[in-house]
């Protein structure tokens, strides 16, 4: 039995594939291992987004040449796309495998092993052709409804290593879904690029997001990530489904209006704002988590204050922060007024004390509350898992089990290890 490694960078729909790819390969006799022990396959699905996360990417493939000089070292994802061949120039690297292929990625190392070497050129080239992800490495089960985007935001290279914006068909979706209910999957993740784009025929993204909750079955629906400007009434009324999660990705790069105007984003500060207040307005406790970029090119004291500002006033539940990082090709590559890296370090420390501050704000509101908590790790008696809110839980219990919801009382925070909810098991 040959056995495989991934490591796995960036965004939830690199995740979903590579747990799709994963089930494949397990499927096929294939033994998953550690991407810290010796394989025979490694897999790097790499992210392409910041220079850290292609720093990041090297080092992987470094750490994978030098645990099995002989393994078959396959680099996929957005930097493969970017940085193509840089990558391919690298000895130690088999095969370097593009987004449109890496569906493919399974049919390119069997053949290796069969003696029958193919270029990646030659593999059929399908955005969706992934399997089911029973055998991946998440308990909740990611479903792609859509790849690629036409924003062309002036800092994301997204656009060139994903492509334009392509929405899977209706009816895939529902069986996929139906597909991994049957198979006892508890939770739900629509995932994609521009999920909140999804247009297939008649049908648009609040259409799919109702008939998916209109499916029987015993399980909840999450929503990975969506822009601003994705939310119409129709889908403000889905949210008080009851298998609908009350939490939400909500990208705001930006609370500068002048920074977002350069960033080419499609909203306002007022505009998310107010986004913000209808769905609390629905439901009061909603979890916001969102993307703030420190030091994009001209932002002014004044700008980066309005960001800190937006941050403290809307209680985000998580805030994912990084510098700006020059990318390629893209038309913040060429503005002037470039931000020092010192003031964009310094800035950073500053805005992720306020993002602390913001998670254990929003965090304490449920002490004393309940939380419908889907275990994804036991140790022992011990269990950890997420709440119906996406806020991290872990209680004790007798025979417990993965993939089983639990009805747990918050008891407290702890501010020491990353604010961790403690609850007692009902």
């Amino acid at each position: 039995m040959k056995t495989i490694a991934f490591k796995t960078l960036g965004c939830r729909l690199n995740q979903y594939e590579t747990d799709a790819l994963a089930s494949t390969f397990q499927n096929n006799n294939f033994k998953l291992v550690d991407f810290e022990s010796e394989a025979d396959v490694y897999v790097i699905n790499s992210c392409t987004v910041t220079h850290q996360s292609d720093h990041k990417s090297r080092n992987f493939i470094s750490q994978a040449n030098r645990r099995n000089k002989d393994s078959v070292l396959v680099v996929t994802g957005c930097m493969a796309n970017n940085a193509k061949e840089e990558l391919e120039s690298r000895d130690e690297i088999n095969y370097v495998l593009e987004n449109d292929n890496k569906s493919a990625l399974f049919s390119l190392v069997d053949s290796h092993f069969k003696g029958e070497l193919k270029h990646p050129s030659q593999l059929d080239k399908d955005l969706f052709a992934y399997g089911a992800t029973e055998k991946g490495f998440h308990t909740r089960s990611m479903i792609k409804i859509q790849d690629g985007c036409d924003n062309f935001c002036t800092f994301c290279i997204i656009p060139s290593v994903r492509g334009r914006a392509k929405s899977r068909p209706f009816q895939a979706i529902l069986d996929n879904v139906k597909d991994v209910i049957d198979q006892g999957a508890k939770e739900v993740v629509i995932t994609g690029v521009n999920i909140g784009r999804y247009e297939f025929e008649n049908y648009k993204f609040d259409d799919l997001i109702e008939a998916i909750l209109n499916l029987d079955g015993d399980f909840r629906l999450r929503i990975s990530s969506l822009e601003p400007d994705g939310f119409g009434d129709k889908f403000l009324s889905l949210l008080s489904h009851p298998k609908m999660t009350p939490h939400l990705h909500l990208c705001l790069q930006s609370g500068s209006d002048e920074v977002l105007l350069k960033m080419r984003r499609m909203y306002t500060t007022k505009t998310f704002k107010n986004t913000v207040e209808k769905v609390r307005s629905i439901r009061p406790d909603f979890n916001f988590t969102t993307d703030i970029i420190i030091g994009f090119p001209g932002e002014s004291e004044a700008d980066f204050a309005e960001s800190c500002d937006m941050i403290k006033n809307l209680e985000f539940g998580h805030v994912h922060a990084f510098k700006y990082s020059i990318r390629k090709g893209t038309r913040a590559e060429r503005m002037h007024d470039q931000i020092p890296e010192k003031m964009k370090t310094e800035r950073s420390e500053v805005l992720r004390g306020i993002a602390e501050d913001s998670k254990l704000n929003y965090r304490s509101l449920f002490i004393g509350k309940i939380q419908r908590v889907l275990v994804e790790n036991i140790n022992g008696n011990i269990a950890k898992g997420y709440g119906e809110h996406y806020v991290p839980v872990q209680f004790q219990g007798e025979n417990l089990k993965k993939n089983t919801f639990y009805n747990v009382l918050i008891k407290e925070i702890m501010p020491e290890n990353d604010n961790l909810l403690l609850g007692e098991l009902l």
